[in-house]
């Protein structure tokens, strides 16, 4: 939900713009004033402005100014540039005079420093990640060398460079090898052998596919321009890529057993529980894993006791699963889906409107559409998604199967959709977006799960607890059920997510708990694994939806049910403060002056010890 720069607007522009900006505050202090202080040749800006936006900003683009250049993934050239760039970051906030901060400073201080942190964290698994499969790949660096060199602007002798090429093509082929004899002998494998769990396997085939593209990349720059580079090199380069091919796919195929097909197994890539610490201290969260998987399991079982209820509501004493079943068979003939989720919405803004309960700017209302996901990308996504300015709807699809089609159908009935609509779209995402591009857009890099998932949580929370249900004219009682069945998902993912990371969840295990105890269909439940375990989102991302929405109904209970604020003003003001963590959105909304050694210390809902 980023929005880079305006129209007309390059990136040298934007970070001429904050250059001058920064040096006008740094010139324009009235005589007399303290100078600014000065860290590794670098001005500091006084307290005397709003310092922190604009150090943001620089902070930000230098950070994509270094990783642009040193985007040789995985090198060590990259992590030393990096992980330098942030020590020097750190020294820059010390020396700020932080006593003389305003309220907002301080809490954009704070998101300043815990990114830097949690960046060094990052570096410093992706360092012990690389360890682990740094002996399959013993060309890694010589790879990364000969494009570091060309970007270093150093001259290139093809012949040396066509030797390098040729022991790259050796190592790639005696790896793969290696792998192979070592398959065979199985358990008898030697401390010398090599043995790559299928995650690892899966990693190492991904660096050594972009090691591939980055010899492509080397030789355009050469093969045109430099006498004899072709001559020397081609044959080389071209057998080190096909070398570089087999053992990736030798990797991906027959260690992880991917082969791009509907019955490969789940892959994914547990970081553990220290990192997991390391990414719940960069989400400002005063929880442990295993209390946040608590919490994942008093919701689910909150939400399972009022699906009983809501079920023989709808006739269904007995097994609530029957309920969501009949939820499943009510929906839409195929074509009508995208109709569907346009009537949907419309109620929604309509409702809202009515209600006054969150300011929705026209173009905001008007500039949105709807567009109907592939098969390919339903493997993955399986339920609708917000793609920016545009619902992806998943549905039935000619070229399915009959059973994928009946899947699909009954895993978007009208029911589920008609709670998924106003999550994706208004007062959801769409939303939630439009703000972000406006609001405080420096606070941008900061943006985090727990509020992006999270407010459209909370307003599927409100919605529960504001009769949405049978507001459209549907069924009341199962539109409750729909609403029930996306809630108990929710807390699911939580459990399902943290489990997983912590070693506790086998992903086959993951998709038998969203069959078993949410009721999904197991094509869905096994998408929506895949994606969990595939190494798009981050590990906590999926406790964002939840935990996230629990926050916003926290901070709601101190504002809005006193009377401090009225409905309207805490979701403009939510929607203000743009994507960051909610503990922080707590402190500007309750106005706190944070103190330099502030710890995330907020617990929003008590667990047992």
């Amino acid at each position: 939900m980023q929005q880079g720069p305006g129209r007309g607007t390059t990136p040298f522009m934007k970070y001429l713009r904050v250059l001058i900006a920064a040096a006008f505050v740094f010139v324009s202090a009235p005589m007399g004033c303290a100078q600014p202080r000065v860290v590794d040749g670098v001005p500091i800006p006084s307290h005397e402005a709003a310092v922190m936006p604009d150090l943001i900003r620089l902070y930000d683009t230098d950070e994509s100014y270094i990783s642009r250049f040193a985007r040789v993934g995985w090198s060590s050239d990259r992590q030393g540039r990096l992980g330098g760039f942030y020590e020097e970051w750190l020294a820059r906030l010390d020396a700020l005079d932080y006593a003389a901060l305003s309220p907002t400073d301080r809490i954009d201080f704070h998101l300043l420093r815990n990114a830097v942190e949690w960046s060094i964290s990052g570096l410093a698994l992706e360092r012990r990640r690389l360890a682990e499969i740094d002996p399959v790949m013993p060309f890694r660096q010589a790879v990364q060398d000969l494009e570091l060199s060309r970007r270093r602007m150093e001259p290139c002798d093809p012949e040396v460079a066509a030797g390098v090429l040729a022991g790259v093509a050796a190592q790639a082929k005696q790896s793969r090898e290696q792998l192979v004899a070592d398959k065979k002998k199985g358990d008898e494998t030697s401390p010398e052998g090599l043995r790559l769990s299928a995650a690892a396997a899966q990693r190492a085939a991904g660096i050594i596919d972009d090691l591939s593209r980055v010899l492509a990349d080397w030789s355009r720059f050469y093969q045109d321009f430099a006498p004899d580079f072709q001559w020397w090199t081609r044959v080389p380069r071209e057998e080190a890529q096909r070398e570089l091919s087999d053992l990736s796919k030798y990797l991906r195929e027959d260690i992880a057993g991917l082969k791009g097909k509907d019955e490969d197994p789940l892959v994914g890539d547990p970081i553990g529980r220290e990192a997991l610490l390391a990414d719940i201290k960069g989400e400002m969260l005063a929880y442990s894993p295993e209390e946040l998987v608590k919490i994942g399991e008093a919701e689910l079982a909150w939400c399972e006791e009022q699906m009983k209820v809501v079920a023989a509501e709808a006739g269904f004493p007995d097994d609530w699963k029957q309920a969501l079943a009949k939820v499943k068979d009510a929906h839409v003939p195929p074509g009508e889906q995208a109709a569907l989720v346009r009537d949907e919405a419309r109620a929604m803004i309509a409702r809202l409107k009515e209600r006054d309960l969150v300011t929705i700017p026209p173009l905001c209302e008007q500039l949105w559409r709807v567009e109907m996901h592939s098969v390919e990308t339903q493997r993955t996504l399986p339920y609708a998604v917000y793609g920016g300015q545009y619902m992806g709807v998943s549905y039935a699809a000619e070229s399915m199967s009959h059973e994928h089609k009946l899947m699909a159908m009954r895993g978007n009935n009208r029911h589920f959709t008609h709670i998924v609509t106003p999550h994706e779209l208004i007062p959801g995402h769409h939303l939630q977006g439009y703000y972000a591009a406006r609001e405080r857009a420096y606070r941008r890099t900061f943006s985090t799960p727990f509020l992006v998932e999270g407010w459209a949580l909370y307003w599927e929370m409100r919605l529960w607890d504001t009769g949405w249900a049978g507001a459209t004219g549907q069924d009341e009682a199962m539109d409750r059920i729909g609403m029930l069945f996306w809630r108990m998902h929710r807390a699911a993912r939580i459990i399902v997510s943290l489990k997983f990371h912590l070693g506790e969840m086998s992903p086959g295990e993951m998709v038998d708990f969203l069959v078993d105890r949410v009721g999904h269909e197991r094509s869905g439940a096994t998408a929506e694994v895949r994606r969990y375990i595939g190494g798009d989102y981050s590990p906590l991302y999926q406790c964002g939806y939840m935990i996230g929405g629990l926050q916003l109904s926290a901070l709601r209970q101190e504002l809005v049910v006193p009377g401090t604020m009225t409905e309207k003003q805490f979701n403009d003001a939510v929607l203000g403060q743009n994507s960051i963590p909610i503990e922080m959105i707590r402190a500007a909304l309750l106005h706190q002056r944070l103190e330099k050694d502030w710890e995330p210390s907020w617990k929003f809902i008590k667990t047992e010890k």
